[in-house]
């Protein structure tokens, strides 16, 4: 597997040829990034160009985000495709294979009509992503108080996010797993070694503060190592199915950390050394 890099939790990040730099002087072999900083990044140094900055750094960008908002209106889902297919041109350009997005455990519409819409949505996206060899992760939210945030509840567990991939009906999709969401949803490393290594498309990486599980906040998340989820055994479950694709820490927080982002990236390497027990 390969330790990955979101920005979320890393304060104030350069711009990604230079995140990319700092990534790699603290052992990180992936890092995630918009599409459209890829497409920037390509037109101010050329393919070639980043190809070779990340040959060099020995980096690859581990994923890119789903840039059309498909959980509002129709207009406002159509008039994000011309930016998908940008963003899958410069991903497909650097050999990046995945992009992911986040399904919220509740929502404002009904949920049956929501649930038909979002089918026909993701089956678009994933279709159009496929045309440039790009899988689509789907992420199952766990935290309890996001599942009565909106006013209709929708999926929030991984059994039920695979059932929806099944209703997609594209082989290039499948799950975004985040070890927080496992912790909040119950799950166990016998649930991991349930799944197939080709049935996840990405992993995020995090850890909880202890308290009891029902009050854990989304977005008041601690660095690998410092809360209570195992995560030896979550990685050693992926490692046992033969997962080998990037596991990238994202810690969202309430309020954005202070310290340089050279100290936290100090810190995630040494949340890194204390759960990477396994690869």
């Amino acid at each position: 597997m390969i330790k990955g890099l979101t920005r979320a939790g890393l304060g104030q990040t350069p711009p990604l040829p230079e995140f990319v730099s700092l990534a790699s002087r603290y052992g990180f072999g992936a890092v995630d990034a918009g599409g459209s900083e890829l497409e920037a990044w390509i037109d101010a140094a050329g393919t070639e160009g980043v190809r070779q900055v990340l040959k060099e750094q020995d980096v690859i960008i581990g994923s890119i985000g789903l840039s059309p908002e498909w959980r509002q209106s129709e207009e406002v889902f159509r008039a994000g495709l011309p930016r998908l297919v940008k963003d899958a041109e410069a991903a497909a350009k650097l050999g990046v294979t995945r992009c992911c997005t986040y399904v919220l455990p509740s929502t404002d519409y009904p949920s049956a009509h929501f649930m038909a819409v979002a089918t026909r949505r993701m089956r678009t996206c994933a279709e159009m992503l496929g045309a440039y060899g790009i899988r689509l992760g789907l992420e199952f939210v766990g935290p309890h108080h996001l599942r009565t945030r909106w006013k209709h509840p929708f999926i929030w567990t991984p059994e039920e996010t695979l059932d929806w991939i099944d209703a997609i009906g594209c082989s290039n999709v499948g799950l975004l797993y985040d070890a927080y969401h496992w912790y909040t949803t119950g799950g166990t490393i016998d649930d991991i070694r349930k799944l197939r290594a080709d049935q996840i498309v990405h992993v995020h990486i995090n850890d909880a503060k202890d308290v009891p599980v029902s009050e854990v906040l989304d977005n008041d998340r601690v660095y690998p190592g410092e809360g209570v989820i195992d995560l030896a055994a979550f990685l050693q479950g992926l490692q046992e199915i033969g997962y080998r694709g990037v596991v990238a820490q994202e810690i969202l927080t309430l309020q954005p950390p202070a310290e340089p982002a050279e100290e936290l990236l100090a810190r995630s390497r040494e949340g890194f050394v204390k759960v990477w027990r396994c690869s």
